[in-house]
């Protein structure tokens, strides 16, 4: 069995580039501090570069490349992990450590596990940070002029270093303004906003004074990991316990895994089924700046390390905690929200497979509607996930399906709808056996190592628990084992894939060595690091790889994940290409070119002419002309009018969702399991076609209007017509149904 690891954050330093912070005091000064490899740690080093050279899928277009041009890569890159927006650092500095360093660098890591160049550049990052903090804490004690038409460019991250101290100065003092304008705009008197700033410069400093050895010789080593694909990386000794139970612990509070992105906290996935999930009030890339505790004052977390911000998030079941956040969807990062939270363990049942019957009109000449089913699945979960310690029963993504599809079989469905677009993966051996419900039998999926060799995996079952016509949904968000389902029931023609433009592009498997397993010097060390590597590519049975590209879907629907900062595989430094092989036999094909050619016409009809695609639209020219303004004016004024507009377009668009929510469909709820009674929400009676209850969009502005699901239910309807046709049926066999073989 191969398993499919997924990315979990990893300790950062905390000194990257600063967002926010300001008055009062005179200077402060960090201690000096002397940073030296220990013996196990430099046999840490050299065993990192081993592995990588040995063992990355993607050594051999490493390998070529002139060594001096890796040490400068990697001091480029080092530099750019410290000081993510390029505001402390110099283009002096680049220059010389790449003059000191980069030729000798590779050699000295490979071969004596040398960090003096890590921490030479990191202790001149500090320097740097401690005088621009001192800078910033004289200019707080001044007056500042927010009448005047200057711009601030809010993200400086492809940006170069500035060139001179001079050039620095005038960035910061408009950084400065940016940062006190934030705290104005939310009704904070300029005394309160200096204070806001100073503290949370003061508490960068503190941080920076914090950092130990293992942490720059993480981030250095991973810098190094990651110019072979940014999926590799090395977990220092206590990043790796980290990986394995601080991380995971990170989910009990609000269900949310956290990351930290240019000294802001970012929530890198929700946890289906967990309070922040089902709270609906925060999303992915949702930026997380103050943590209120039960009946305490706010705390501002900006440059706050990560395992401090976790402990402050969690607490005691049943506990509340206040969250200020910055949606993902604005570029002013003024707009703030408040929202709560109260605290639970993540509910392993609300994070399993979920269906509902959806009665849709259109079906038949008298447009009479059709029962069409769909399965919610958060993730390929199964026998080997560490959440299902504990409890009595093990689960499978598959096995739930499989029940849930008896269940909508039984309710009479004519179509069925696979919900993947918030599935970031999970095991392979789910996934495959997953496709294996759709299909009588046949390979699903090619794994290929760097030598060459290709092992297929498929499904060898040729029981099918669901026939019918099929749909797959899909978002950027879909990736990994999702990519691997949706790409071979494209390969197949069993099902339409409905969704964004593309799928995340995921398509490597990672693998994690414990440091002192392949090292016998290090075999004593009570504790050591890991390296985690890609080791091999997938493969759709056609050949194809899903890397990079993803799966593009048969029907795209306008989507704002579009222009959200969501980073796929493609837009990612040193992603592995993506390349085909050998088509491997199956008896399958895509779907007929007349079949998806009539289905695509239909959906694009209906995007030209209902109401709810105007809406999406409308949503999307906003967005997308907010992140098309890269600079920010620092005009108290001008900044108070774009506020006033905002809000006034986000009321007026509150409204018309209220309005498109109450024409939903009417649907019914399946589980795996029976879930509690709900008490019925205030002034309100439970209702059995409740709009919002199942809906899981989380696409801003829409949470109760999920668009996408709708038209992936109507192009079902449109599906099932056709099946009525012989002039789109293929050997015999309805669009969208599986065919099963002669030997099958």
């Amino acid at each position: 069995m191969i398993a499919d690891f997924r990315t979990f954050p990893r300790l950062r330093l905390v000194g990257r580039a600063v967002l926010f912070f300001a008055v009062l005091t005179a200077g402060r000064a960090l201690p000096e501090r002397n940073f030296e490899a220990s013996r196990s740690l430099a046999a840490e080093v050299t065993t990192m570069v081993e592995l990588l050279e040995d063992y990355h899928f993607n050594r051999q277009q490493v390998d070529r490349l002139p060594k001096p041009a890796i040490g400068q890569n990697l001091i480029k890159d080092f530099m750019a992990e410290l000081d993510g927006q390029r505001l402390f650092l110099l283009a002096t500095d680049q220059e010389a450590f790449t003059r000191r360093y980069a030729n000798a660098l590779y050699y000295n890591l490979q071969r004596l596990g040398d960090l003096k160049a890590a921490f030479d550049i990191y202790v001149q990052y500090e320097k740097r940070v401690e005088t621009r903090v001192n800078w910033v804490f004289d200019q707080l004690n001044k007056d500042f002029d927010f009448a005047t038409h200057e711009v601030y460019s809010v993200d400086r991250s492809k940006a170069d270093w500035p060139a001179t101290e001079a050039e620095a100065d005038d960035l910061w003092r408009r950084r400065l303004k940016f940062e006190l304008l934030q705290d104005l705009l939310n009704k904070k008197s300029i005394d309160e906003a200096k204070k806001n700033v100073h503290r949370r410069y003061e508490r960068m400093l503190k941080n920076l004074a914090d950092i130990e050895t293992d942490e720059i010789a993480e981030t250095f080593l991973t810098c190094l990991a990651q110019l072979y694909d940014p999926h590799s990386s090395y977990f220092s000794p206590k990043s790796y316990e980290d990986f394995g139970i601080h991380m995971r612990l990170s989910l009990v509070g609000i269900g949310a895994l956290l990351g930290i992105e240019d000294d802001e906290c970012v929530i890198k996935e929700l946890i289906p089924g967990g309070p922040a999930e089902l709270s609906r009030q925060v999303r992915t890339n949702d930026k997380i700046v103050a943590v209120t505790p039960e009946d305490g004052e706010p705390i501002d977390i900006i440059g706050m390390k990560l395992r401090k911000i976790v402990d402050l998030i969690r607490g005691p079941k049943g506990s509340k905690v206040r969250l200020t956040v910055v949606p993902a969807d604005v570029t002013d990062g003024s707009v703030r929200n408040e929202i709560t939270i109260v605290r639970d363990v993540v509910k392993l049942n609300s994070a399993r497979a979920r269906a509902a019957v959806y009665q849709v009109p259109g079906a038949g000449p008298a447009g009479e509607t059709a029962p069409i089913g769909v399965i919610t699945l958060p993730s390929f979960y199964g026998l080997s996930d560490s959440e299902d310690e504990g409890h009595d029963e093990r689960t499978s993504a598959t096995q739930d399906v499989a029940d849930l599809i008896k269940q909508l079989n039984a309710a009479g469905i004519k179509g069925l709808v696979l919900d993947l677009r918030r599935n970031g993966g999970g095991l392979l051996s789910e996934a495959i056996e997953m496709t294996g419900l759709f299909i009588d039998h046949g390979p699903v999926v090619q794994v290929k190592n760097f030598s060459g060799d290709v092992k297929v995996d498929g499904d060898d079952d040729p029981r099918i628990a669901y026939s019918g016509p099929l749909a797959v949904l899909v978002s950027r968000f879909s990736a990994s084992a999702s990519e691997i389902v949706a790409g071979a029931l494209q390969n197949y023609g069993r099902a339409v894939i409905i969704g964004d433009r593309s799928t995340h592009g995921k398509g490597s498997v990672q693998q994690v060595v414990e440091m002192k397993s392949v090292k016998g010097a290090l075999a004593r060390v009570p504790k050591t690091g890991a390296a985690k590597l890609t080791v091999q590519k997938f493969y759709l049975p056609n050949g194809a790889s899903t890397q990079n590209k993803g799966v593009v879907p048969d029907i795209v629907l306008p989507s704002v994940d579009e222009f959200l900062p969501i980073v796929g595989e493609s837009d990612l430094p040193h992603a592995l290409i993506w390349d085909e092989i050998r088509p491997t036999r199956f008896s399958g094909h895509p779907l007929d070119p007349h079949v998806v050619t009539s289905l695509q016409a239909s959906s694009q009809a209906r995007q030209e002419q209902l109401e709810e695609f105007s809406y999406l639209r409308k949503d999307i020219d906003w967005l997308k002309a907010r992140q098309d303004q890269k600079e920010v004016p620092l005009n108290l004024d001008e900044r108070h009018r774009i506020k006033e507009a905002d809000d006034v377009f986000k009321k007026e668009m509150d409204s018309e969702k209220d309005r498109l929510a109450k024409n939903d469909y009417l649907y019914k709820e399946f589980t795996v399991v029976p879930d509690p009674p709900k008490p019925a929400p205030p002034e309100k009676t439970a209702k059995e076609n409740e709009p919002d209850e199942l809906s899981t969009d989380e696409d801003p502005g829409i949470a109760k209007v999920d668009i996408h699901l709708r038209e992936s239910l109507r192009v079902l309807v449109d599906a099932v017509n056709l099946s009525t046709n012989p002039h789109y049926w293929v050997n015999g066999s309805a669009p969208l149904t599986a065919r099963v073989s002669k030997n099958g």
